[in-house]
């Protein structure tokens, strides 16, 4: 009997004509492992099972790659509704497989599991999000024990979650400190790809979405005004520029010098790197689709080197990276990780709005205007983010009047 091995992506496979099924022919094929010596090994075991045995390997030798198939094809399928489907999916074909996969089922250990979970944590998952992945492990690995009987014990419950000492929200209020947005824009200075979306989203407080989406005909440098009226969004696997969260989001924001100068320098970078690339320059352009559930339109972006003769309408995107390529709230991912974890300050995106509307609110900008430059649809959203600062405020109102009130003359003494 002969077989083949093959690579697919960064592993390889190995396959072999099992017996005639129903009259047809059974192909079998099965990851052999990360080089070709390893699927040829797989391979000659593989043969050598089957054609004792009759069976390409016993349940317990199978590898986690093909028992998470088994596992989604049995139960996932049969029981669970759509949304979990696409979550437990996307789970295990970006993090499971890729990390466990090539691993037999009976070998998974409770060290084993721990260390993907810890590395895991390190690269910066949410909470929520290795929750999910090891609320998926632990369910499919209870499935292998029983009904299926597959493996003894499920080693999943051994293994420990890490502990976050910051809450979503903690990060989402953090105030970036003057010395903290020193030490992050010198990793990431003008050069880098990531230095204008901290630059707008400190001195603005705009949404990651926003910045992102911004274009060069949303931005006045001699008025010196940026306007807001679309965000970039994924739509898996293409990116959009879609209508901003309310209809109050949409407004003009008055931007000081520093942040002016910031643009000019970083749109004549562009135009640099535009000469340097070339004809290997990546340009934007849009166009315009249906949504099959809403009807409505929407505008899909596409990237393609500027040699394409297209006649779609060119978009020239504010947030881009030395070849044209656009920056994403997915790809801008790696630099709160780096700020997070390397520079070790608390951080996502989202921190440069907090901070942006504290440091205003803190040196007496009025609420009402710190609404509409955040694009909050209602003051009551503004007030409650910011309970602290405006009570603070309140604190120093009181102080004011009070300080007013002693200097004026013919004030009531203290009764004798």
């Amino acid at each position: 009997m002969e077989g083949h091995v093959r690579k697919r992506g960064a592993k390889w496979y190995y396959s072999f004509e099992a017996a005639n099924v129903d009259g047809k022919r059974k192909r079998i094929e099965r990851v052999g492992g990360r080089t070709k010596k390893e699927a040829e090994a797989a391979l000659r075991k593989a043969i050598e099972e089957y054609e004792n045995t009759g069976l390409h390997f016993e349940p317990t030798e199978t590898s986690v790659a093909d028992y998470m198939d088994y596992w989604f094809k049995n139960y996932v399928e049969v029981n669970c509704k759509y949304n979990t489907k696409t979550s437990y999916e996307g789970i295990i074909r970006n993090h499971i497989k890729p990390s466990l996969g090539i691993y037999k089922l009976k070998s998974l250990t409770p060290a084993i599991l721990q260390e993907f979970v810890n590395n895991k944590y390190l690269t910066g998952l949410s909470k929520n999000h290795l929750t999910n992945i090891m609320a998926v492990l632990n369910g499919s690995l209870k499935y292998a024990v029983h009904p299926c009987e597959f493996i003894k014990t499920n080693p999943m419950q051994y293994v420990k979650y890490p502990k976050y000492e910051h809450s979503k929200t903690d990060i989402d209020h953090k105030v970036i400190t003057d010395n903290e947005l020193e030490k992050i824009l010198e990793r990431f200075p003008p050069e880098t790809p990531y230095y204008m979306p901290i630059m707008i989203g400190y001195y603005t407080g705009c949404r990651i979405g926003e910045v992102m989406g911004l274009t060069w005909e949303d931005i006045d440098l001699e008025k010196e005004i940026i306007c807001i009226d679309k965000i970039l969004y994924k739509r898996k696997p293409n990116w959009y520029l879609g209508s901003t969260k309310t209809e109050s989001s949409v407004r003009s924001i008055k931007i000081g010098k520093t942040l002016v100068v910031a643009l000019r320098q970083h749109k004549k970078l562009q135009m640099e790197n535009r000469l340097k690339y070339g004809q290997h320059f990546i340009q934007q352009y849009e166009t315009e689709e249906i949504d099959e559930k809403t009807n409505e339109k929407i505008r899909r972006i596409h990237s393609l080197s500027v040699s394409v003769d297209t006649k779609m309408q060119p978009i020239n995107m504010v947030c881009t990276k030395e070849s044209g390529e656009i920056v994403t709230p997915d790809t801008f991912k790696y630099a709160s990780r780096v700020i997070h974890y390397s520079l070790g300050i608390l951080f996502n995106f989202h921190s440069l709005r907090h901070t942006h509307a504290t440091l205003l609110i803190e040196n007496g900008a009025n609420i009402k205007d710190v609404q509409k430059r955040l694009g909050h649809s209602r003051i009551e959203t503004t007030l409650n983010t910011y309970t602290h600062q405006t009570e603070s405020m309140s604190n120093e109102t009181v102080d004011i009047f009070e300080k007013v009130a002693k200097k004026k003359d013919g004030l009531p003494t203290k009764a004798k």
